[in-house]
């Protein structure tokens, strides 16, 4: 099946930050020179966690987890994917799997070039499931949040629905925060409209608009051939692997858990009730001391992973563009 793309509004640029916006702590250079901007916690020396947020977000859905992993002794890294925070828009308009996956390459040979745990909702984590599984990257392990290779239509199309909100700008922070609850029903009303100013920017012509590119989400999306690509990842797994699913998630089922799960038999599974797509900040304590105890008997900070270093013999999935993973 596919997602077709809508019409793409006439704003060209996202506008500028907000004064209470945080500053990355670093930049890199990813594919093709286009910049990631990410932010880091923990000691330089512990073990690499490199955490992809979902489409729509920021590196920023990953602080409190990242703070976290860091203060287990992890050297827990979150970046904003090209097009979205304060990461370079593509100006060609790439954002599909392999530029992300390429991406990703950049930044951990900035990094030292060292074997990462990868952590991924969503987006990211179908940008982490086929590095490893088609062994662009020698992983320690896999976690993947709310995604798998079966996703459900339904809860896609409401991903697309709220990204396609108000494309020519909202009026205030106050129509900001209601779009979003309206998104996230279960979710307690914010008491405060300061968070926001990271997911928005204010345009020249007054209003605010996301902080994403438009052209990422006015990309099409087949989902059966990113199904297929996504399942043979999957079966090649054979890295310490950890699904979390949230129990309210309207993308992925039970159901696409389970044949994820019949995919890669060796994996481990974790339903977080109360949560919906947007696990880690759903039930953010939740999620993270199930990464952190996951981790700790897979990647310890004082010992060697879990799983060795490999020959890499890079794989792939025969397609004739670069597929365009869901939000």
């Amino acid at each position: 099946m596919d997602i077709q793309p809508v019409s793409r509004p006439s704003v060209l640029g996202a506008g500028a930050r907000l004064p209470s916006t945080p500053e990355p702590m670093h930049y890199w250079q990813g594919a093709g020179g286009n910049r990631l901007a990410g932010d880091s916690w923990g000691p330089a020396q512990g073990p690499l966690v490199v955490l992809q947020h979902g489409g729509g977000q920021t590196r920023h859905a990953w602080k409190r987890v990242g703070i976290a992993l860091g203060g287990a002794g992890y050297h827990t890294v979150s970046f904003d994917a090209r097009g979205h925070g304060d990461s370079d828009w593509a100006l060609d308009g790439a954002y599909g799997q392999d530029t992300m996956v390429a991406d990703l390459g950049c930044l951990i040979a900035q990094l030292g070039d060292r074997r990462p745990v990868l952590v991924g909702a969503s987006m990211g984590g179908g940008t982490s499931l086929v590095a490893v599984g088609e062994d662009h990257v020698d992983a320690t392990a896999l976690v993947l949040v709310d995604i798998a290779p079966r996703i459900e239509t339904e809860g896609v199309d409401k991903i697309q629905a709220f990204m396609s909100l108000k494309p020519e700008g909202f009026d205030s922070l106050r129509q900001v925060a209601d779009a979003i609850a309206s998104y996230q029903p279960h979710r307690q009303a914010r008491g405060s409209l300061a968070g926001l100013a990271k997911n928005v920017r204010l345009g020249a012509d007054g209003k605010y608009h996301w902080h994403w590119d438009p052209q990422f989400r006015d990309i099409s999306r087949k989902l059966d051939v990113r199904q297929h690509r996504l399942e043979a990842c999957a079966r090649r797994l054979t890295l310490p692997t950890l699904l979390v699913r949230g129990g309210l998630s309207d993308v992925l089922s039970e159901q696409g858990a389970r044949e994820f799960l019949q995919l890669a038999p060796h994996s481990e599974y974790v339903n977080v009730s109360g949560a919906a797509h947007m696990v880690a900040g759903d039930r953010n304590d939740n999620f993270g001391d199930a990464v952190i105890e996951f981790l700790a008997r897979k990647v310890p900070v004082s010992g060697e992973p879990v799983q060795p270093p490999h020959q890499m013999q890079k794989q792939r999935e025969v397609t004739r563009v670069d597929l365009n993973d869901v939000p």
